[in-house]
């Protein structure tokens, strides 16, 4: 089959009434938790994983795909209208698209930033159609070897790259790896670190886990934060969104250049969708005749952050759905959805099972359409919705996730280990250790586990088979570059800290 061949067959997947419900319900759940500052995407799609359980495979990952990209839309109308943004990568468009705000110039701003979120999109899943095959083609020579060393590549890649303390993500991933070891060993049925405890034989369940990082501890941590603001949605109508003719003239290129560098940061593990926000800003006020005019309102500084912003939201997939290594902790939860319902992503997905691989990706561009017409004539109502007290919200979502808990094994010890689990989440927060890398540790280390011993077997237990091969053995050298540049990053960090109270008691 050629790619049209499957195009066809994605749309057919895709337009089914079914799929089509759940594309708009992710996509409007999305937008709504995108408004909503405080519970962001992450902790939706943790919610919603145990009620996925009677969906068919395809639908399932289509809706929690849409929450995720849905979220990007969404994200932008509180950082311009309130410059308090939904999501870390929304940040970016409050520093212009706030003041156009404050200009009378808000509804164009949301435009502006809708245009250039489906802009965005539609590049990005062009590059997930022409690149996820090649990336498939050469991914399925691989075999236990490789995999392991591509995997620990993207874990360490994921702790060190990103924002942080590179050696506490790296903590953070052992621990994660650690917590996806307990329950019952699969080759001699043995239980290991569950302690005793019977509930513990199937092992620890990974929306409770993620439920417990991203649900519970986002909860306590935003109470007393968050407050609602009113805002006169008249003041938001559809004739306040009529750009300028100068307007369009400054914004179609910094759009095209931001799908751009989110389109090659998005595959990238550890870079995430911050950094390609704040890449595209920087690339547009380097290039600007007036560097100035940005951070007082240029429409430059919201479109191209937005385009990035979703333009690495579908280039991120790549990774995920052709070798089945998520570079995010989004990716990781949906690539844990997919294993629930028996799906192994990899390049082997795309060839044996095209109706759900392409039935995605067809429901990004539908997902997409839907989600601007969601964002520009609806844009009134969710600005009525930031005048919602968090106070009422908050513990609504809390019972939510208490029930989605107990329906996975309709069990209290679930429920018990979420509000454990939470508390402990909040407390990494504090402590300003990263959950994100924990929840891809814990994804990927049984899938580790799974191939480090296919390959010992392979080798007769000579561990010098992950250096003799070229790929593995290219995959580790690059994997300790990474660990030597954490650590020297590290020891760098900490004696700047020190020097810098000596230098400002010389200047003074």
């Amino acid at each position: 089959m050629n790619i049209i061949d499957y195009v066809l067959v994605g749309l057919e997947t895709a337009t089914t009434w079914q799929n089509l419900w759940y594309c708009f319900v992710g996509v409007f759940l999305g937008t709504l938790v995108g408004v909503l500052p405080g519970i962001g995407s992450l902790a939706t799609i943790a919610m919603l994983l145990p009620f996925t359980f009677s969906l068919n495979p395809t639908s399932a990952i289509i809706m929690l795909a849409g929450v995720y990209y849905g979220g990007a839309y969404g994200g932008s109308t509180t950082s311009i209208l309130l410059n308090v943004p939904g999501s870390a990568s929304a940040s970016v468009a409050c520093l212009d698209g706030y003041p156009m705000s404050r200009q009378g110039r808000g509804g164009i701003a949301l435009f502006g930033a809708a245009v250039a979120s489906f802009v965005g999109a539609t590049i990005g899943i062009l590059a997930m159609m022409f690149l996820s095959p090649t990336l498939a083609g050469v991914a399925i020579q691989f075999g236990p070897t490789e995999y392991v060393s591509v995997m620990i590549l993207g874990l360490i890649a994921a702790a060190t790259v990103s924002s942080g303390s590179p050696l506490k993500g790296i903590a953070m991933i052992i621990c994660g790896i650690l917590l996806g070891l307990v329950g019952t060993d699969v080759n001699s049925g043995v239980m290991r670190y569950a302690f005793g405890v019977p509930e513990l034989s199937d092992g620890l369940a990974l929306p409770v886990i993620a439920m417990a990082l991203f649900g519970v501890s986002e909860m306590i941590e935003s109470v007393g934060k968050v407050e609602s603001s009113m805002i006169d949605p008249k003041a938001i109508t559809l004739k306040s969104m009529v750009p300028t003719r100068d307007d369009v003239k400054r914004a179609w290129k910094p759009i095209l250049r931001g799908s751009l560098v989110g389109s090659i940061f998005g595959p990238l593990p550890g870079t995430g969708a911050l950094v390609s926000c704040f890449g595209a800003y920087a690339i547009e006020k380097k290039l600007a005749d007036d560097p100035s005019r940005f951070g007082k309102g240029a429409i430059e500084g919201v479109v191209a952050p937005e385009a990035a912003n979703n333009a690495n939201d579908q280039t991120s997939f790549i990774p995920t759905m052709s070798l089945g290594i998520p570079d995010n902790a989004v990716m990781a939860l949906l690539l844990g959805a997919l294993m629930i319902h028996g799906i192994s992503p990899g390049p082997q997905l795309i060839t044996e099972k095209p109706q759900l691989f392409w039935g995605l990706i067809m429901s990004f561009w539908i997902g997409n359409i839907m989600l601007v017409i969601l964002n520009l004539p609806l844009i009134s109502i969710w600005v009525r919705l930031l005048s919602v007290p968090y106070y009422v919200m908050y513990p609504i979502i809390m019972v939510l996730v208490g029930i989605g808990a107990y329906s996975i094994n309709n069990s209290t010890f679930d429920v018990m280990v979420v509000a454990i689990a939470g508390v402990m989440g909040y407390g990494l927060r504090v402590l300003k250790m990263p959950p994100a890398p924990l929840l891809m540790g814990f994804v990927l280390g049984p899938l580790m586990e799974e191939y480090l011993r296919r390959a010992m077997l392979l080798s007769r237990g000579s561990f010098m088979t992950f250096i003799e091969r070229p790929i593995s053995g290219t995959m580790f050298a690059l994997t300790a570059l990474l660990i030597l540049w954490s650590v020297y990053a590290t020891i760098r960090g900490r004696k700047r800290a020190l020097l810098r109270p000596t230098v400002e008691n010389l200047a003074k």
